[in-house]
């Protein structure tokens, strides 16, 4: 006897998937499917490969109801005890093959709601999507808009999620996003003497009015309400939450010099560290000194005795640098704390065009040259430079405002740019990590054309796309079905694996 026939005398629940699969392969065996091309061939499979896997599906389902056993009482979460048994109880569930439906028993009792063990065995959803199809939804709405992921869920699945069930089916898988990562154990710390970098930045999402901050909303009301249907000429009406993004990682020192920065030096440049470990999220909800909190604990979970090199790397926001400060003035005061390199030389460029005309040699020449200083730790002697330029320049003050800019720039934040001895330890000195992490987590989604965000969602899209950049979603997922089970049938949540 082979497999097929086994199957069918004993489990015959199968016998409508194993008659489609047959008659699948009958049709392709004929004259007709002889004429097709292949991208027809693989149409007509795919199609139907479909509906073979959701009818496999159901006869497990149907096979789980008659093998159900009745028990005498059964007890909810609520603590109350249900006599009454109820055979057939039916309930859908669409899948990623297609919608099915789940049969099995129900206990009940007066003036409460009933219970089926079954749904907690299986670990059913509360609403109508089954875990495999949210988790489709959630990979779809983090690449693409909420429509594409409706179109692309019928194209490449069985089943079928509408757009407002696809925002309310985001938001749920990403809830359990903070207690992962706050609940993980701590690991065994990195085998390693390399640098843990921390670095924060934010980056600005149009959001529905009634979403954003109390002070931005109050402002945007107002220009509304202004008179008249145009805005000045260089006024933009904001309509931006600022999320905050934060990565912390690992880093190999590699120590340079100014030169081999500045690109000046004769010996082959090193091999460019790569970052290890790497962690990275977004949160348009939480208040920035959350998310740099969140960032310290992270690294902590890294390095709990802290005996590596810590980095922070900023950009010079002032609020996250007062928050960041704070934080390393009572956690560990001999953290490097780096200014962005990248953001001094735009500085020094805006500076140079107060001098020499725009893409001249000799601005080319001016930015090198007080780039190197700033390198070598000279931060100090370049403002005093600076500024006797400005004062002996014949341009106007509009023409040296950018020079202005520059020196009140360098003077504030010349602490931050130990840069000589940030190079002779290895540090990092730019922030392209948080730089990239924007524009991947936030400006590639979350920037679309015309898109205006509600917070739930654009929470939600940004915690399942930093749980993708992180590598983190496999396991995310799995802890995430655990805390559906305890949420949803809290009284059978230790049957959990």
């Amino acid at each position: 006897m082979n497999q097929i026939e086994q199957l069918e005398r004993l489990h015959p629940v199968f016998l409508p998937a194993l008659e489609h699969f047959m008659g699948l392969g009958v049709e392709l065996a004929g004259e007709e499917a002889g004429k097709m091309e292949h991208a027809e061939i693989e149409s007509l499979i795919s199609k139907e490969g479909k509906e073979i896997l959701r009818r496999m599906f159901q006869a497990h389902l149907d096979l789980r109801c008659t093998r159900e056993v009745r028990e005498e009482t059964v007890a909810g979460s609520d603590g109350v005890v249900r006599l009454r048994c109820r055979q057939g109880c039916e309930r859908g569930l669409m899948s990623v093959f297609g919608k099915v439906t789940v049969t099995r028993k129900g206990y009940k009792a007066p003036k409460v709601e009933s219970v089926f063990p079954m749904d907690a065995e299986l670990n059913l959803p509360q609403d109508l999507y089954s875990h495999g199809l949210r988790c489709r939804v959630a990979e779809e709405v983090a690449g693409h808009s909420f429509d594409e992921a409706v179109e692309n869920i019928v194209k490449t699945t069985g089943g079928k999620v509408p757009k407002r069930q696809t925002e309310e089916v985001a938001v749920c898988a990403a809830r359990d996003f903070n207690e992962f990562y706050s609940g993980r154990e701590a690991e065994t710390p990195e085998a390693t003497s390399d640098i843990l970098v921390l670095t924060v930045d934010q980056k600005g999402m149009v959001m529905r009015e009634e979403d954003l901050r109390p002070a931005t909303r109050k402002a945007a009301e107002k220009a509304e309400h202004q008179p008249g249907a145009r805005l000045n000429p260089g006024q933009k009406l904001n309509r931006k939450r600022m999320a905050t993004v934060a990565s912390v990682y690992t880093i190999e020192a590699r120590e340079r010099t100014p030169e081999m920065v500045m690109g000046l030096a004769d010996e082959d440049k090193p091999d460019r560290s790569r970052c290890r470990n790497k962690r990275v999220w977004a949160s348009v909800e939480q208040e920035p000194e959350v998310v740099i909190q969140d960032m310290f604990d992270e690294a902590l979970r890294r390095d709990p005795e802290k005996k590596r090199p810590w980095a922070v790397l900023l950009d010079g926001g002032e609020k996250q640098l007062e928050l960041v400060l704070g934080l390393v003035r009572s956690l560990r005061p001999d953290i490097s704390v780096i200014l962005d390199f990248v953001h001094v030389l735009e500085y020094l460029w805006k500076a140079a065009y107060s001098f020499y005309p725009v893409g001249s040699q000799e601005a080319q020449n001016c930015v090198a040259e007080q780039a190197l200083k700033i390198l070598r730790g000279e931060s100090t002697q370049v403002v005093t430079g600076l500024r006797q330029r400005i004062d002996l320049a014949k341009h106007g003050p509009e023409k040296l405002k950018a020079a202005v800019k520059c020196a009140n720039y360098l003077e504030k934040y010349g602490v931050l740019m130990d840069y000589n001895v940030y190079l002779e330890e290895g540090l990092p000195i730019a922030t392209g990590v948080i730089e990239g992490a924007c524009r991947h987590l936030i400006k590639d989604r979350m920037d679309l054309t015309g898109a205006r965000w509600r917070l739930k969602s654009a929470e939600a899209v940004l915690r399942i796309r930093s749980l993708r950049s992180s590598g983190d979603l496999d396991a995310y997922w799995k802890f995430h079905r655990a805390r559906e089970l305890k949420r949803n049938y809290s009284y059978a949540a230790s049957c959990a694996t």
